[in-house]
C-alpha cells in the first residue's frame, strides 16, 4: 500500500490524472440524479381523469334479424351524452361486469358498452367475468 501511494498521488496530480477524476465525478454525479428521480417516483398513486363528456359505446337491446341498420362487426351507438346502466363491457372482449365489480376498471372509457341488465349483456354475446361473481 505504501508504494502504491505515491504512484496514485504524482498520477492524480497530472493533468491526464486530474481530466479522468473530472470525468469519473460527473458520471457519478449523473448516475446520482438518475437514481434519486427513479426514487421520487411514486408508482403507487396514479392520477386517472375521466370526463364525462366523453362519447359512450351504447349498446341498447337491439334485434339483428329485425333492425333495418346495416350490421357492423360489434353493433356500436356513438351517444353525445354519457349513457350508463348496471353492467359493462368491453367493445374487443367477451365478458362483462357489473358497476361496482372493481374488475373492470382498466377498461378504457371510450371501448364500453353498458347494459341495463345481466340479460341484455348474455344476449349480446357476453358471459358474466369471474372475477365479478
Amino acid at each position: 500500500m505504501e508504494k502504491i501511494k505515491p504512484a496514485i498521488k504524482t498520477y492524480i496530480e497530472s493533468d491526464k490524472g486530474k481530466d479522468i477524476l473530472v470525468i469519473v465525478i460527473i458520471i457519478l454525479v449523473g448516475l446520482g440524479s438518475f437514481e434519486l428521480g427513479r426514487l421520487s417516483k411514486n408508482t403507487a398513486s396514479e392520477l386517472k381523469i375521466e370526463y364525462p363528456s366523453q362519447e359512450a359505446s351504447v349498446v341498447g337491446s337491439v334485434d339483428q334479424s329485425s333492425s333495418n341498420l346495416p350490421i357492423n362487426s360489434n353493433i356500436l351507438q356513438k351517444s353525445e351524452k354519457l349513457i350508463t346502466g348496471n353492467f359493462f363491457a368491453s367493445s374487443r372482449g367477451t365478458k362483462y361486469y357489473s358497476l361496482s365489480c372493481s374488475a373492470g376498471k382498466t377498461i378504457k372509457q371510450e371501448n364500453r358498452i353498458y347494459f341495463e341488465t345481466s340479460g341484455e349483456a348474455e344476449k349480446a354475446g357476453y358471459t358474466l367475468s369471474s372475477s365479478c361473481k
